[in-house]
């Protein structure tokens, strides 16, 4: 038995779910998703809530039981209120700006880089430092994010780069702090 997956799916009211043979789609007044049901996993609607079960009892059956029921479980969150990740750029001279729906970013490099949002993503910029990434794709959110943080990651001397918000980087003391040894 899964314990995630054995689980009730509540559907507010705002939230409307219809079953079909390929999936469940998921309305809400941010958007729709649509959600492939994985093989052996049906969905099941009872008055508002969402039941997911499984037909045959293999291994990979039981994996994608539990799997399947965070996945329409995000689509229900993410439709009803936005999914939100938040960067934070340290570094002199490191910028970003918002052109558009799209962004460019000063990194240190000799060039601006440019990143085309993905359909369904929204950016807001506030103090040219901190970048908010706004989506109902809870997965799509979270890859946008790790794209933007790999183009510049935080180095461990000073912390220059991208940082989620709640992120902390490990420091290191470099060469001031390892000692000197005379040879007399």
């Amino acid at each position: 038995m899964s314990k995630i997956g054995k689980q009730p799916i509540k559907i507010p009211k705002s939230v409307t779910v219809s079953i079909d043979d390929d999936g469940v789609l998921v309305k809400g007044p941010k958007g729709e998703i649509r959600v492939p049901l994985l093989n052996g996993v049906k969905a099941v609607m009872e008055e508002d809530t969402l039941n997911i079960s499984i037909t045959s009892k293999t291994k990979q059956t039981k994996s994608n039981w539990g799997t399947e029921r965070a996945l329409i479980q995000n689509a229900v969150t993410g439709t009803e209120s936005e999914f939100e990740k938040k960067l934070i750029l340290e570094g002199v001279g490191y910028r970003v700006v918002k052109e558009g729906e799209n962004l460019s970013l000063n990194l240190g490099f000799s060039h601006p880089v440019k990143y085309i949002a993905p359909k369904g993503i929204t950016f807001d910029v506030e103090k040219n430092s901190i970048l908010k990434i706004k989506g109902i794709d809870k997965g799509l959110v979270g890859k946008v994010a790790a794209d933007i943080r790999h183009m510049k990651e935080p180095e461990p001397y000073k912390g220059k780069g991208f940082r989620y918000e709640n992120e902390v980087i490990r420091r290191k003391a470099g060469k001031k702090a390892a000692g000197s040894t005379s040879s007399s």
